[in-house]
């Protein structure tokens, strides 16, 4: 994931996440979902319980 991070290849609900040591937290949910992606074709949604 580091490694991903440093290419610019990880991204949090559509936004580039630059810095590896950020942290997910309930402002990032969005109707209860966390989009994360990883490069062009990797897509993961996370729903909160």
């Amino acid at each position: 994931a580091r490694r991903l991070i440093k290419g610019g290849g990880g991204r949090l609900n559509d936004a580039k996440i630059d810095d590896e040591n950020t942290a997910i937290g309930s402002g990032d949910l969005k109707d209860g979902v966390i989009k994360l992606s990883a490069g062009k074709k990797r897509h993961a949604l996370v729903r909160a319980v």
